[in-house]
C-alpha cells in the first residue's frame, strides 16, 4: 500500500469525531467482522464510531466478537433542524413547547417588545456523523435505505470505501479496493498495519481473522494466496483467537439450524450441467424447525459442504412478510450478482439476494433457475 494513501486515510480518520461505519445489503460474516474491527481501531483513536447494518444485526455465529451488540440497524438524529431567532433587539424571557396532535408548538416569550416572521429563520444543522466508512459496498445503492432516504448525507460527507471486489465502483473520496485480497478482513489488516501495528490488539486481530476465515471457508477457497496465509499468521501473532473463531463459525450449529437444514435437504434439487443445486423453504419450515432467517447462512454453508461439485448454491424461501426471497451463492470464479442481474439483485460477486414481488415460491423458483441457466451459458 502506497505511503501517501495510508497517510491520507489516517489523517481522514484522525480529523473525524463521529464516523459512521456502513455494513451494506447482502453482507456476510466478513463484512460484519471487519466492521467490528475497524470500529475498535477508531475507538483507540478516541473517536465515537457507530456501526449501521442495513441487513439486520450480526449473525449468531459472530456473537463471540466483542462489541457485536454495537451493530445497529437504524440511525437516529442524523441531522438537526435549526430554528434561529434574532434576539439582538428583543431578549428571550421564557421558552416552552408542547406536542399536540402530532404537531410541535414552540412558545417564546420576550422580555419586552415582540418578534415577527422576519426575525425567525429555519435551516438544517450539521449531520451527526462527519465521516462514512463503507465496508464491502460495491456502490452507494448497496447501502440500501440509508442512502435512499439520505442521499444528501452521502454527497456531503467524506466516504472511505473499503472492499476487495473487482465490481466496486470506487464511489468514495478515498477508495481502498484491493482486488488481490481474499477478504475485506485482509484489506482492513493491511491498511491498519500500514498506519501503525499498535492499533491491532487481540480483539481487532480476532475480528479481521474472523472475516478472512469466514470468506475463504477456513482457507480452502481458490483465491487464497501465500500473502493471505502470511496475513493470517500475523493476526495470530497479534493474539487472534483462531480456535474460538473456527469453533463459532463451523462447530456450533444449533438444533434449530440442523432441523432447518434437514428440511432444506429433503427438497434439494440439482442440475449437474450447470453445476447448480437449490432448495425451497416455506415459512412453515422455519416455524417447525424453530429457526429464523438469520439461520440461513449456516444452511448455505452446509449445502456448500455437502455439494462439493456445485459452483452455484441457491435457497428460495418465504420470509415473515410472506414475500419470496432468494439467496444465490457462487464459487470458482462465478459472479453471483451478474448471474441473476435480470432479477435486480442486491449483493456482491460471491452472494446475491433477490426479492420477488407478488409471486408464489414455485413461480419464483422457475424464474430464478431459468435466469441462472441462461446467464450461466453466457459466463
Amino acid at each position: 500500500m502506497a505511503l501517501h494513501e495510508t497517510q491520507q486515510i489516517f489523517e481522514t480518520l484522525k480529523r473525524s469525531k463521529s464516523p459512521l461505519i456502513c455494513v451494506p445489503k447482502g453482507s456476510t460474516p466478513d463484512h460484519f467482522a471487519s466492521a467490528v474491527g475497524i470500529a475498535r481501531v477508531l475507538q483507540k483513536l478516541e473517536k465515537n464510531p457507530h456501526i449501521i447494518s442495513v441487513d439486520g444485526p450480526a449473525p449468531k455465529n459472530l456473537h463471540f466478537l466483542e462489541n457485536h451488540k454495537d451493530i445497529k440497524t437504524t440511525t437516529q438524529n442524523l441531522q438537526q433542524f435549526v430554528i434561529e431567532l434574532d434576539a439582538s433587539k428583543t431578549e428571550v424571557d421564557k421558552l416552552s413547547y408542547e406536542l399536540k396532535d402530532d404537531r410541535l408548538f414552540v412558545y417564546l416569550s420576550p422580555k419586552t417588545g415582540t418578534w415577527d416572521h422576519n426575525d425567525v429563520r429555519f435551516s438544517s444543522g450539521n449531520y451527526r456523523y462527519d465521516l462514512i466508512v463503507c465496508i464491502g459496498a460495491q456502490d452507494l445503492e448497496s447501502c440500501s435505505y440509508l442512502y435512499e432516504e439520505h442521499p444528501d448525507f452521502f454527497f456531503h460527507t467524506p466516504i472511505i470505501n473499503i472492499d476487495h471486489s473487482p465490481a466496486n465502483e470506487h464511489f468514495g473520496q478515498i477508495n481502498l479496493v484491493d482486488i488481490t485480497a481474499s477478504a475485506i478482513g485482509e484489506v482492513c489488516h493491511d491498511v491498519i498495519h500500514a498506519i501503525d501495528p499498535v492499533f491491532i490488539d487481540t480483539e481487532v486481530a480476532t475480528a479481521f481473522l474472523t472475516g478472512m476465515i469466514a470468506k475463504t471457508k477456513s482457507f480452502k477457497q481458490k483465491n487464497v494466496t501465500a500473502r493471505t496465509l502470511q496475513t493470517a499468521s500475523k493476526l495470530i501473532s497479534f493474539g487472534a483467537r483462531r480456535d474460538t473463531i473456527v469453533h463459532n463459525l463451523y462447530r456450533t450449529r444449533s438444533v434449530e439450524t440442523l432441523r432447518l437444514w434437514g428440511r432444506a435437504l429433503a427438497r434439494l434439487k440439482s442440475d449437474d450441467q450447470h453445476a447448480l443445486v437449490w432448495t425451497l423453504l416455506s415459512q412453515q419450515d422455519f416455524m417447525h424447525a424453530g429457526a429464523h432467517e438469520h439461520d440461513l447462512p449456516d444452511v448455505i454453508d452446509e449445502l456448500i459442504s455437502s455439494s462439493p461439485n456445485a459452483e452455484i448454491v441457491a435457497i428460495l424461501y418465504e420470509n415473515q412478510e410472506k414475500k419470496i426471497c432468494a439467496i444465490v451463492h457462487t464459487d470458482h470464479g462465478m459472479h453471483a450478482k451478474n448471474l441473476v442481474a435480470p432479477l435486480k439483485p442486491q449483493g456482491s460477486k460471491d452472494e446475491a439476494r433477490v426479492l420477488f414481488e407478488k409471486t408464489t415460491i414455485v413461480e419464483a423458483e422457475k424464474k430464478l433457475i431459468e435466469t441462472i441457466r441462461e446467464s450461466n451459458q453466457l459466463q
